[in-house]
């Protein structure tokens, strides 16, 4: 692909299964750069990773000959299976299916990464569920409340 040239600035958003609260402090940041390395080794660039124990966000730049859906599906793919190898949870750790994804310009790349890298402040003050509704609806996608989140059998 030497003729192609791009700049596909996206900010990802997955979920934790139901919502549980099981990405720990203690291995959190061993995750970011499992992830990190995922996204770096399938020819994105990363550019900010952070959430809560309940969710992630991401930043990257997409590689031209990478699809998005791809990509997700392999980073979760990964880390799940890296997180219950290492036992870091009692219970079985899966993510929830799908994504929330929304492209930015450049000029908006520091104001991505300064948000996504103040998550537990950004969390202390707003719930999860209200700022996802807030992305959904500020980038006008159309959903079905049924379908956001998972809930247990």
């Amino acid at each position: 692909m030497a003729s192609t040239y791009t700049s596909i600035y996206i900010h990802i958003i997955f979920v934790v299964k139901f919502r549980k609260s099981q990405i720990d402090p203690s291995w959190e940041e061993e995750l970011n750069k499992y992830i990190t390395g995922v996204i770096t080794n399938r020819g994105s660039k990363l550019f900010a990773i952070g959430g809560m124990p309940d969710h992630l966000h991401i930043f990257i730049d997409l590689h031209p000959s990478s699809s998005l859906s791809d990509l997700i599906r392999d980073v979760k793919s990964c880390s799940t299976k890296w997180i219950n190898k290492k036992n870091h949870n009692s219970s079985r750790f899966q993510w929830q299916p799908g994504f929330a994804a929304f492209s930015y310009a450049k000029s908006q790349l520091d104001i991505v990464v300064k948000y996504i890298h103040r998550q537990k402040d950004h969390h202390r003050a707003k719930s999860f569920k209200h700022e996802y509704h807030q992305f959904l609806d500020r980038f006008e996608v159309e959903y079905e409340e049924k379908y956001l989140f998972a809930e247990p059998e």
